[in-house]
């Protein structure tokens, strides 16, 4: 009898932005490529959606805050993380090494340990104009993050579903 596929983990950080609306989608695609996906919203994003839905979909429970000691890890240890959507905040707050949430401890201690991790930024024209926006990404991609460009899920229209391909195919091919 063949042994069942590992598979791997895939923490998700979802920040509070439009694309967080429509997180089942990419955590589907993302099933589809093999990864078990955890979702970790931030704590604004986690009033956004409907973390039981979400929970069932991912077989795990939606974690938008730090355990209290006593309790059990309910999360399995994470091969990769991605960040999407990446807002404005948490980038700037993550490069300054803040970890005054569960998903930016997370991301903070991702880099120590040399995870991989990729991230989607979204912000708008007028926030991502900033300087130390712009900087942020750049010291992010130096320290070996995936940077993906700003906004590359926004739709191309109103019409249209966000563009996870982008999200997908930097997760597809990862040496975990």
């Amino acid at each position: 009898m063949a042994e069942p596929k590992p598979t791997r983990v895939l923490y998700l950080v979802s920040c509070a932005a439009p694309p967080i609306l429509a997180i089942g989608e990419l955590i589907r695609l993302l099933q589809a490529q093999g990864w078990t996906v955890c979702l970790v919203p931030t704590p604004r994003a986690a009033g956004w959606i409907d973390a039981a839905s979400l929970a069932t979909l991912t077989g795990y429970s939606v974690r938008h805050d730090y355990k209290q000691p006593e309790e059990p890890d309910t999360l399995p240890r994470a091969d990769a993380i991605a960040v999407a959507p990446a807002t404005f905040n948490t980038i700037n707050k993550w490069v300054a090494g803040i970890s005054d949430t569960f998903a930016l401890g997370l991301l903070n201690e991702a880099l120590g340990l040399k995870l991989p991790v990729t991230v989607t930024p979204y912000a708008k024209p007028t926030l991502a104009a900033h300087p130390v926006f712009k900087a942020n990404l750049m010291t992010l991609s130096q320290w070996g993050v995936n940077v993906l460009p700003n906004e590359i899920i926004r739709p191309r229209s109103k019409e249209e579903a966000f563009v996870w391909g982008p999200v997908v195919a930097a997760l597809t091919n990862l040496d975990t």
